[in-house]
């Protein structure tokens, strides 16, 4: 009966050393989560889309839309619609999708 006592006693000794170390390891930071990001068609966004890219205020947005359509993104920079900056800032969350041709009578 002792024995089995002195062994009972030992396991418990070891598995709260064990869960005891297993506290001090640290744990890997969380996995960053991508944000999904909508895109925004700058042929036909309106104002309150466009204001939403970063570094597009409200002039930004005018000279957008009064410059329309562009053919490219990149377009925005050689019209001189934006400078390089902003354009860097959203260049990965425009496109510049063109309208269908129109039908034939």
């Amino acid at each position: 009966m002792k024995r089995i006592l002195g062994g009972m006693l030992i396991a418990v000794a070891l598995a709260s050393t064990a869960s005891a170390d297993d506290k001090k390891k640290p744990t890997p930071p969380p996995a960053e989560k991508k944000e999904k990001v909508a895109v925004v068609d700058i042929n036909h966004a309106s104002q309150q889309e466009l204001e939403q890219l970063p570094g597009v205020g409200t002039d930004y947005c005018h000279h957008i839309i009064m410059y329309r359509p562009y053919e490219k993104t990149d377009e925005l920079v050689t019209k001189n619609v934006l400078p390089q900056e902003v354009y860097d800032k959203i260049k990965d969350r425009i496109v510049a999708k063109q309208d269908p041709p129109a039908k034939k009578k």
